[in-house]
């Protein structure tokens, strides 16, 4: 179909009426009349020549044409915002999109990130955090910083450091903690991967308790667990350096595990931009710093 066909009008005012599922509300959004919306609308349908609503006494709902059409739409004006948002004041600014895993944007990057922006002020950075579950493409993600062992399938990936994990607790914790043993009657704050205390206790050369206790799915919620006098955590300890200078949690032993590392991620079939080069330079300068 030849698209110079199509008014940009209507195709907006579909978008809005099948978003909002009222040609009133979209009038409202787009500043114009419910008419004048109503009127773009069948001028799409009559050029596509099907019809995209059914409409009855209670308002409008998607036929199936109606229903396969929004979605790209929505996504197409929502890049062109996108694109168009770069462009202030006569300056074009670079967007860079990163995910990353909560405990090390709270613990490592966010206390960091000022810096990357001093040094790069055309760069605009949107961080979109996770649970270190996360899909390049689909999320838009233009790199992903992410815990693990650095094979992921697609991906390249550039290793910033070890997460060495260690046990926390509050200060009132560790006074009855003076052995690696004593741990074996403590509550132990477990992790999602809930063999990090078997590999601890087999590195101390003592027996792994039976698991029990609560499980967690951040090292965020297990610090704060552990800083209220819940239990033990294992964690890994350069995210939570704030923590431990302020005394709000101690580290009753030194001893440790290393069973990943903190990786900056980006996909294979990506072309690398500008910025993504200039974080992924930062990152790794940054990051060989003492924590």
């Amino acid at each position: 179909m030849d698209l110079s066909r199509i008014p940009l009008n209507a195709l907006r005012a579909f978008e809005a009426s099948a978003r909002l599922q009222s040609f009133t509300r979209a009038g409202l959004e787009l500043r114009v009349s419910q008419t004048a919306v109503s009127h773009q609308v069948k001028l799409l349908e009559e050029t596509l020549r099907v019809s995209l609503f059914k409409r009855g006494s209670r308002g409008v709902t998607l036929t199936d044409e109606g229903q396969a059409l929004l979605p790209v739409l929505s996504d197409a004006f929502r890049r062109m915002s996108d694109a168009l948002s770069r462009f202030e004041d006569g300056n074009f600014r670079d967007v860079l999109t990163v995910g990353v895993v909560n405990s090390f944007a709270t613990g490592w990057l966010l206390p960091r990130l000022d810096a990357f922006s001093t040094l790069h002020p055309e760069i605009d950075i949107r961080l979109k955090t996770n649970n270190n579950r996360a899909d390049l493409l689909e999320d838009g993600l233009d790199c992903f910083l992410r815990f693990g062992d650095g094979a992921w399938h697609g991906t390249e990936a550039a290793c910033l450091f070890e997460a060495k994990l260690c046990p926390v607790c509050s200060p009132v914790t560790a006074e009855r903690l003076s052995e690696p043993a004593d741990l074996l009657h403590e509550n132990l704050l477990r992790s999602y991967r809930q063999n990090e205390w078997a590999l601890w206790f087999q590195a101390a050369t003592l027996p792994p308790p039976r698991s029990r206790g609560w499980m967690f799915d951040s090292s965020l919620s297990i610090v704060e667990a552990a800083a209220q006098g819940a239990g033990v955590g294992l964690v890994p300890v350069r995210l939570f350096e704030r923590d431990l200078e302020t005394g709000r949690i101690v580290k009753p032993f030194e001893a440790g595990i290393v069973t990943g590392s903190y990786w900056l991620t980006w996909l294979k079939s990506r072309a690398e931009t500008g910025a993504m080069r200039a974080f992924r330079d930062w990152l790794t300068e940054t990051a060989t710093e003492q924590p």
